[in-house]
């Protein structure tokens, strides 16, 4: 078999998941840069606040995410089957174990937030427009938490245009209240940090709302109904545990990773903390593609082996893999291309105007940190469509637990540590540490994937 699969559906359907996905990702970057843009007006401690802050905030996302990609494992197959009943129940279960992770960690951010700050840093700034700024972000997290099960659930059976649009509202609605909220205008109260949270848990309301009107108004495709979420159905949830459940653990290790990737890389400085808030942003916008071809990967994938067509989704996975390669040199030409714009002057109106204020040491750590991230992400392209997308839609969820726990905690992270709080390495050389889990499987994934063991049909038998 050729390594570029020669059917038109196939780049028809993946262009259909791939586009919108990217162009979501776009706006999510949009909605990023936005913040960090406009809170970066405030100052470094600013900047480093709101980056830390958000971790505790991407821990919650992240393990939102696991548990909608536990049950996607499922329901893309089941859509292959065109078992809507049981993506139904699957949906109703995932929303009810949202809700009480939920409420956890908007307990957490609103009554210990700055004691939550003072895990990621030590700097008194820092920990306080964190906290103001977690405090307020924590009060959506029951609706990001809803919102991600059920948009999750419609994208595994080609729903795929629905959160753009949210996004897409969310970024022009963001922009407003930022200005409103963080600056004092219009009458309202100058907030500051704080002010960029209470904008983002009213643009997550907003977004909340156009997802519940299409899944229970408009959606013909799942047909979910509110008094679903009575049922329990015992055989479904067993198998989201065996099959659905490693994804969910995976993707809380991940998060939890981060964060203390966030913690190493707080506790060498303001500038370095800073620094990586700028280079991921960065990343973000150049990797929107990956992360629709990725996405679509995992849905083809799944979609494929629900139907029994084993080979057919072997051959997919090829040309997912090439892609993987060829987007991820646009990466890292991307990279190279706005690390040299950055940090300079942009004229508006005959005005000069600067996107970040920061000082010269933050710049020198940030074009270090550009020029890893361009190292790392040929792996990280790689890695990405297995883990996330081709071996997870596979059904290979357990296999990928222990890679992807295993490669950062007992690898990356202890590495991490040593060279950049014991060693005081350059934050270049501790960031390629901390990302050197990438590389590791990326090579063993792809051995797994040529292997052949990682498909496998983890629905329940339809009959």
């Amino acid at each position: 078999m050729s390594l570029f699969v020669k059917d038109r559906v196939f780049y028809q359907k993946l262009l259909y998941i791939a586009i919108p996905v990217s162009l979501q990702g776009i706006v999510m970057f949009g909605l990023n840069v936005t913040d960090t843009v406009m809170v970066g007006r405030l100052g470094e401690a600013s900047i480093a606040g709101v980056a830390l802050g958000n971790q505790f905030s991407f821990l919650y996302q992240v393990t939102c995410f696991g548990i909608a990609a536990g049950m996607g494992v499922l329901t893309a197959q089941f859509w292959g089957k065109e078992d809507r009943d049981a993506i139904r129940a699957g949906l109703s279960i995932i929303i009810r174990i949202a809700f009480v992770v939920g409420t956890i960690f908007m307990i957490a951010a609103l009554c210990f937030p700055t004691h939550i700050m003072g895990i990621y840093s030590t700097d008194v700034a820092v920990k306080a427009e964190g906290a103001a700024y977690l405090r307020l972000l924590a009060l959506g997290y029951l609706l990001v938490g809803l919102m991600t099960m059920s948009a999750s659930t419609l994208r595994t059976v080609g729903v795929v245009r629905l959160m753009l649009l949210a996004n897409c509202v969310a970024l022009v609605l963001n922009v407003f209240f930022n200005w409103m909220f963080i600056f004092g205008n219009l009458g309202a109260p100058r907030l500051g940090t704080a002010g960029a949270a209470l904008s983002t848990t009213i643009c997550r309301l907003i977004e909340f709302g156009i997802v519940m009107v299409y899944l229970l108004k408009i959606d013909s495709r799942i047909r979910f109904k509110l008094h679903m979420l009575r049922k329990w159905d015992k055989e479904i949830f067993r198998n989201y545990f065996k099959n659905g459940v490693p994804v969910m653990v995976s993707d809380m290790f991940l998060g939890v990773g981060g964060n203390m990737v966030s913690v190493i890389l707080g506790r060498m400085g303001t500038a370095v903390i800073s620094a990586s808030s700028i280079t991921n942003v960065v990343l973000q916008m150049s990797a929107v593609f990956l992360m629709g071809v990725s996405n679509a990967s995992g849905i083809i994938t799944g979609n494929t082996i629900g139907a029994g067509e084993y080979e057919k989704a072997k051959g997919y996975g090829k040309t997912f893999l090439a892609l993987a390669a060829i987007i991820s040199v646009f990466t890292v030409a991307c990279i190279q291309l706005v690390k040299n714009v950055v940090f300079q002057e942009i004229m508006i109106g005959g005005s000069p105007f600067l996107l970040f204020h920061v000082e010269e040491s933050t710049k020198e750590v940030a074009m270090q940190l550009f020029n890893a991230t361009s190292v790392i992400v040929v792996f990280m392209a790689l890695s990405h469509m297995l883990t996330k997308g081709i071996l997870r839609a596979g059904g290979d969820t357990r296999f990928l637990m222990v890679i992807d726990v295993v490669f950062l905690w007992a690898v990356s992270l202890p590495l991490g540590f040593l060279t950049g709080l014991y060693f005081k390495l350059p934050p270049y050389v501790v960031f390629f540490c901390l990302r050197s889990d990438e590389v590791i499987k990326s090579i063993w994934c792809l051995f797994r994937f040529f292997g052949g063991k990682w498909m496998r049909d983890v629905t329940i038998k339809a009959d």
